[in-house]
């Protein structure tokens, strides 16, 4: 009988300890905030993006898939990019295929 109350009281000395030190240092100790996950290796800010970018790309996961921030940054600086490439070749093939003049007839009579 004296084993099971030495044990009980140890036991419940224990529990208390255990609940003090949980307790007591979450006040005084904080975590630093964690810097979020970027990019290892992002767009080149300096030239237009290659194949080789886009393949090298590894966007940074989140608990829930990836991080829709960062993805979004990409998908916004692609399209970007591929809209000034798009205009760039709409430029290009218009100098080299200029639109035939308008034609005017001059057999109508202009009443």
């Amino acid at each position: 009988m004296i084993v099971f109350w030495f044990l009980l009281i140890a036991l419940v000395v224990v529990v208390a300890a255990v609940t003090l030190a949980v307790i007591g240092s979450g006040a005084e100790a904080v975590l630093p905030e964690a810097e979020p996950d970027r990019v290892a290796d992002a767009l080149p800010e300096s030239r237009p993006v290659v194949r080789a970018d886009i393949d090298a790309l590894r966007l940074p996961v989140a608990p829930r898939g990836y991080r829709m921030a960062e993805v979004d940054d990409v998908l916004d600086r692609l399209a970007a990019e591929l809209a000034e490439r798009d205009a760039r070749i709409a430029e290009l093939t218009a100098a080299r295929n200029p639109a035939p003049a308008e034609r005017v007839d001059l057999t109508k009579d202009e009443r």
